[in-house]
């Protein structure tokens, strides 16, 4: 039986963790879970996970949350600070899927225990991957893409001779243009191009350099 914490538990990274673990009963318990603002889905979730601790980031939302989980046993907790307390009570696996650089104080925090940190937040290294890095390995923790394109890349490295891998180049595999035929790709506008049907891609500067 391994232990689970969820960071992000009502996002599509989060919930993927939680049926895993509810086809896993014999495998998996669920320490803590969290989420930013949606109470409904963080309660629902917290109670057929049976976690010890739910969390909701909106500390205007704690008293929906408390009442939403009510004789149920399981502790609530609201805000940022709550966040990173869930991420450093003892699991043995912390999943990060707290989008954007929100996600890394809470990330460091599991990784400073010693936790094996599933990284689905790559921003998490965009911003500060040398930080990241570092702790892991001063305090022993474990980092563990989870995300489709550095899981990709962890897949295919050869870490054994990482010497012969110069660079890593990531083609698109989805977005608005995974189905266009070539000459209509030649046409492409930025607002296309920012036009994902999954995600809020934002705007890009190709003056900016991109790590």
């Amino acid at each position: 039986m391994r232990s689970v914490t969820i960071l992000g538990a009502t996002g599509s990274i989060g919930r993927s963790t939680l049926d895993l673990i509810d086809r896993n009963p014999d495998r998996y318990s669920c320490v803590a879970l969290t989420a930013q603002s949606n109470v409904d889905a963080l309660a629902q979730a917290a109670k057929r996970s049976r976690a010890k601790l739910a969390v909701i980031g909106d500390e205007s939302r704690y008293a929906a949350l408390k009442e939403a989980l009510s004789g149920t046993g399981i502790e609530a907790a609201a805000g940022s600070d709550a966040i990173i307390e869930a991420a450093e009570r003892p699991s043995d696996i912390v999943m990060a899927a707290i989008v954007g650089a929100a996600g890394l104080r809470p990330a460091l925090a599991a990784l400073e225990r010693g936790a094996t940190l599933a990284l689905a937040n790559k921003e998490c290294l965009v911003c500060a991957g040398d930080v990241v890095t570092t702790v892991a390995r001063r305090h022993g923790g474990r980092l563990l893409p989870v995300d489709s394109e550095h899981n990709a890349i962890y897949q295919v490295f050869d870490f054994e001779r990482p010497e012969r891998v110069s660079r890593v180049i990531l083609t698109a595999s989805g977005g608005p243009f995974r189905t266009w035929a070539l000459e209509d790709m030649r046409a492409v506008t930025p607002e296309q191009a920012v036009n994902h049907p999954v995600w809020s891609m934002g705007r890009k500067s190709p003056s900016t350099p991109q790590r």
